[in-house]
């Protein structure tokens, strides 16, 4: 026999459960995706392809405007040199190139915006690069010989604009060679057939363009201000706006051109400054989560293999080995235990990243400087320049000091130095960071703790900084501290139990009071329920908006999956991790924790790649965005017409907090159950009742 009018409800129910859980499976889904994407190599060669294309247009300017051959008078060199007119097929097919070139760039920037497909536009840039660079190359082959060399040779040279021919038509090969590479990938299905850029790489492409073009206008006005040779204003210019300021031949003599630098400089600055932020916003931010997530994966796999059913163990490094064993432990014993190894394979990941992203960035810099300073050496061996004497040059240049003592003079050496320049930007960039994140820290931290032992003591006192020094000595070390904290999970039920309690004083729960003294004691405790994940969503917002990511104790996190609905002492949700199975399956693969092949069924492991300290969020993140979803959810309930659905009962009591806390049994585990729970046995009983 059915009863009118339950059916529907109990369905209603049931499917707006349903409808949740498959929107919750969804963001999993697509978190994980992200995740393992491995397009995001192929992302970051093409945006630094994009970048270097303007830059090499620039240079392709360079080679245009000016005669490649000079005649050097007796008693001079080749930097102050007569030019000697260039053939029309010189001229014509450095131009040709240049257009080529040209091309190519704007087909990028049209795809950028959207106004060309990935599919025209990228071979469009590919033959327009390589087209550009074959015609410079054939160009400069030819410069080089005794066809287009004049004789005799020591009177004679090649001047600033063949050597950018050169820095120009390597630029075009490799970008167009690595874009090839990635088209190649994309065709294959490895990549996304169409790349989609952020703001941040859109405006890093975009500061660069403005800041060559800032660049060879601010040369052309003041070659003619100053009486210079336009390849030498845009000498000039390079060192001015990177403010190494060399001085010597170069300086403005014109009250004109003095007058000139001053906004000049200023306008350089910020077109610096502003390339150089981008750098940081595009390489140093979302390059820096990229590379952490894919070391916490290594890591996470590595310490997975290292499972021992036999010791009942888990290594966690090379000289970290601690016990993994359920036995004896209830289901949130279990998963703090989970929750820590994970954390301290977290912590080590990071490590591991930030200084290996340091010794990255400081071999790139010793190249740039040793490399740099090898062609130094000999494009001013007119100078005498020893390698000791090109190391101190490109030193003091790196780092924009500047003397002036040195400065290249040769047409090679200023065309170099250039486009070296311009590599050193980003470059000390990425470095600098990365100091900052690690040895600059780790000294600033020593420094506090040493004042603190001395002119500055702590306010606990000598001895209290003495613990914290060593503390942070044997930091991240998992043995007794952590058994301790395993064996503590009644103590994070007390602790949730208290939290949730404190709000029962707010006075913002009007409502709910209302309804308490109504008798409606249902109404009352969704009121709570929704006045709990209200106010916890505001403190999330502060801590996603917080410089430092923060990282949340195992308590922190039962609390908030309890208020989406995932308490920790129920194991319907988890997946059992396989301690006791042997070192390695039969297949040679790490047992399966929690990984992402559960189909519809949300289930996940702290160890697992769908834990929530993996993936590109970060843990305020996640729990903002779960618990949003969660008030979503509740208020499309509470609007539903139906009245059994509207008021399910909710995961958070307050009748009960509020006679525990008068009891003092907060320590006592909850014995409420979520909205899923109470759908699913309505929509049971009545398939009991058709079936009846």
């Amino acid at each position: 026999m059915n009863d009118p009018g339950l059916d529907e409800p109990a369905g209603a129910a049931a499917q707006d459960v349903n409808d949740t859980v498959h929107d919750e499976d969804e963001q999993a889904e697509q978190e994980e995706r992200e995740y393992l994407d491995p397009s995001y190599v192929a992302q970051y060669i093409d945006i630094t392809l994009r970048t270097f294309g303007p830059i090499a247009n620039g240079f392709s300017i360079c080679a245009l405007v000016e005669k490649w051959r000079v005649y050097i008078p007796p008693g001079s060199d080749e930097g102050h040199g007569s030019k000697i007119t260039d053939p029309k097929w010189l001229i014509a097919v450095n131009s040709v190139s240049l257009v080529f070139a040209l091309s190519a760039n704007i087909s990028l920037l049209l795809n950028m915006s959207r106004r060309l497909t990935f599919e025209i536009a990228q071979p469009i840039t590919i033959i327009g690069f390589y087209l550009a660079g074959f015609l410079l190359m054939a160009l400069v082959g030819v410069a080089s010989s005794s066809v287009f060399r004049i004789q005799p040779m020591e009177e004679h040279a090649l001047s600033q604009a063949y050597y950018y021919a050169i820095i120009a038509a390597g630029i075009y090969f490799i970008i167009a060679s690595l874009m090839a590479f990635t088209a190649f990938g994309a065709w294959k299905g490895h990549y996304a057939r169409d790349f989609r850029l952020t703001a941040s790489q859109r405006t890093l492409m975009l500061q660069t363009i403005a800041f060559m073009v800032y660049l060879l206008i601010g040369a052309l006005i003041f070659s003619y201000v100053e009486g210079w040779m336009f390849l030498d204003a845009v000498f000039w210019a390079n060192f001015t706006l990177l403010t190494i300021g060399f001085g010597g031949e170069f300086v403005p003599k014109t009250h004109t051109g003095r007058s000139l630098l001053i906004p000049y400089a200023i306008g350089g600055l910020v077109t610096v400054g502003l390339v150089i932020g981008s750098i940081r916003s595009l390489i140093l931010e979302h390059g820096k989560q990229k590379m952490a997530a894919r070391f916490m994966e290594v890591k996470r796999q590595k310490v997975l293999k290292s499972i021992d059913g036999d010791t009942q163990t888990i290594r966690i490094s090379l000289w970290e080995k601690v016990e993994f064993s359920s036995k004896g432990l209830t289901e949130a014993q279990r998963r703090e235990q989970e929750f820590h190894i994970m954390r301290r394979v977290q912590t080590l990941s990071e490590r591991k990243r930030r200084y290996t992203a340091l010794a990255l960035s400081t071999t790139a810099a010793m190249l740039l400087w040793f490399l740099g300073a090898l062609v130094f050496m000999y494009s001013e061996k007119p100078q005498g320049f020893s390698y000791f004497v090109a190391l101190y040059y490109a030193y003091v240049s790196l780092l924009t000091i500047g003397y002036g003592d040195y400065v290249v003079e040769s047409n090679a050496g200023k065309a170099f130095m250039v486009f070296w320049s311009l590599l050193a930007v980003p470059t000390l960039t990425i470095l600098i960071s990365n100091m900052g994140d690690t040895v600059i820290k780790a000294f600033k931290d020593f420094t506090i703790w040493l004042g603190s032992l001395t002119v500055l003591p702590d306010e606990e006192g000598l001895s209290a900084a003495l613990k914290v020094g060593w503390t942070r000595i044997k930091s991240g070390k998992i043995g007794e501290e952590e058994k301790e904290k395993a064996s503590s999970a009644g103590s994070t039920e007390n602790r949730t139990e208290d939290r949730l309690a404190a709000y029962i004083e707010e006075e913002e729960l009007g409502k709910a009071t209302e309804a308490d003294s109504h008798g409606d004691y249902l109404e009352r405790d969704i009121r709570f329920y929704h006045f709990v994940l209200a106010k916890e969503v505001r403190k999330l917002m502060k801590d996603v908006e917080s410089s430092a990511a923060k990282q949340y104790e195992y308590h922190e996190w039962q609390y908030y999956l309890r208020l989406i609905g995932q308490d920790e002492n129920d194991p319907s949700h988890h997946r059992q991790p396989k301690a006791n199975t042997p070192h390695k399956h039969d297949d040679g693969e790490a047992p399966d924790i929690g990984s992402a092949d559960d189909g519809k069924k949300h289930a996940w492991s702290w160890l697992g790649i769908r834990s929530p300290l993996m993936g590109n969020q970060s843990e305020p993140q996640w729990l903002l965005q779960r618990l949003a979803m969660k008030l979503e959810s509740e208020m499309r309930r509470m609007s539903s017409s139906d009245e059994k659905v509207r008021k399910a009962k909710p995961p958070i009591s307050m009748a009960e907090l509020r006679k525990r806390k008068g009891s003092g049994k907060v320590s006592e585990e909850t014995q409420t159950r979520t909205l899923q729970e109470d759908v699913e046995a309505t929509a049971l009983s009545q398939r009991a009742v058709k079936s009846g």
